[in-house]
C-alpha cells in the first residue's frame, strides 16, 4: 500500500494515495458510503496500474483519515426520507468539488472519473459539474437518484443498523452486512473482508459521518435530467443480483448519459468480486482508448 498523504481540497483536508507512474491518464477512484480509500481491492488497484493508469484514491470527506465534521450534528435519516427538502450538512455536489480540489493539489488538470456505489453518484456529478475536468466517466452499482433501483428490505434494513463502536463487534457487523450485499454468484472472500473490516475499523470508524454521507445520498438533486449533457465516453457496470442499489439504477444511468455503455454483471452484488476485476479494468482501458 503507497503511503498516505493529505492535501488541502475544498477548505478540508483529504488523504489520498497514488499508485503507478504519474506520467501515465490519471484515473481518480472514488469510493461509496462509509467507505475509506483501503476498502478498495488491492487487485483492483493494482490491475488499473497494469493497464496503464496514474491512480488516485481518497477518502471522502467524514471518513478515514479525511476532515470529520462532527460539528454539523447527526442527521435524522428517517425524517430526511420524509422531507429530502430539510437542510444538511452537505450535498454530493460538495463532495465532487472535494475530489476536484484533490485534482487541483496534485496538479491534475483533467482525469478519468469512477466511482463505487456512492462513489459512482459523485463522480456523475463530477462530470456534471467539471466537464472539462472529466476524459471519461464509469459509474459502477450505482443510480442517478435514490428512486431509481431502490434497496431491497434486507439490504435497507442492514443499511440503517444502529452502529456499534467496539472494535470486535464492528467487525463482525461489517462482515454480516457484507455478506447480505455479496455477489451471490461468487464466492466470499470472508478472510479479505475481515481482514479490510480491520483496517477500515483502525483507519477510524465513524458512523456518525457516514450518517451525514447518506443524507446527502438522500438531499441531492436527482441527476438524471443533468447527465444527459455528459459527453465522454462513459461506462456504467451493474450487478444483476445488486441488492443495495438494485439494476434499475445502473440502467437509469445508462439510459441518461448519451452513449452510455451498460454492462450488466450476471450473479454480482454490491460488491466487485475478484473473478470481475480483469475484465473491469479491460474495459477501463477500452474505455481510455476512447478519449480523443
Amino acid at each position: 500500500m503507497t503511503a498516505v498523504n493529505t492535501a488541502a481540497a475544498n477548505g478540508i483536508k483529504i488523504a489520498y494515495a497514488t499508485y503507478g507512474d504519474a506520467s501515465a491518464p490519471p484515473l481518480l477512484a472514488i469510493h461509496g458510503l462509509g467507505a475509506q480509500m483501503t476498502d478498495f481491492p488491492p487487485a483492483f488497484v493494482d490491475g488499473l496500474v497494469d493497464a496503464g493508469f496514474y491512480v488516485v484514491t481518497f477518502d471522502n470527506r467524514d471518513v478515514g483519515e479525511s476532515t470529520w465534521l462532527d460539528e454539523a450534528g447527526v442527521p435524522d435519516i428517517g425524517a430526511l426520507m420524509a422531507d429530502p427538502a430539510a437542510p444538511v450538512p452537505y450535498h454530493l455536489a460538495d463532495m465532487a468539488a472535494d475530489a476536484a480540489g484533490l485534482l487541483d493539489a496534485l496538479g491534475i488538470d483533467d482525469a478519468h472519473v469512477l466511482g463505487v456505489s456512492m462513489g459512482g453518484m459523485i463522480a456523475q456529478q463530477f462530470a456534471i459539474d467539471f466537464p472539462s475536468r472529466t476524459r471519461s466517466l464509469t459509474s459502477i452499482m450505482s443510480t442517478p437518484g435514490p428512486a431509481a433501483g431502490p434497496p431491497t428490505p434486507e439490504a435497507m434494513a442492514a443499511l440503517l443498523v444502529a452502529p456499534v463502536m467496539e472494535r470486535d463487534a464492528a467487525i463482525e457487523q461489517s462482515l454480516a452486512g457484507s455478506r447480505i450485499i455479496a455477489s451471490p454468484a461468487f464466492p466470499f472472500d470472508e478472510a479479505g473482508m475481515r481482514a479490510r473490516a480491520e483496517q477500515h475499523f483502525d483507519r477510524g470508524h465513524h458512523p456518525a459521518g457516514a450518517g451525514r454521507q447518506l443524507a446527502a445520498i438522500l438531499t441531492s438533486p436527482d441527476r438524471t435530467v443533468a447527465l444527459a449533457g455528459v459527453r465522454v465516453p462513459t461506462l456504467v457496470v451493474h450487478g444483476a443480483a445488486d441488492p443495495l442499489v438494485t439494476l434499475p439504477g445502473g440502467e437509469a444511468t445508462a439510459a441518461a448519459v448519451p452513449g452510455a455503455d451498460l454492462w450488466v454483471v450476471e450473479g454480482m452484488g454490491h460488491d466487485l468480486p475478484a473473478a470481475v476485476l480483469p475484465e473491469l479494468c479491460a474495459r477501463q482501458a477500452a474505455l481510455r482508448d476512447r478519449v480523443a
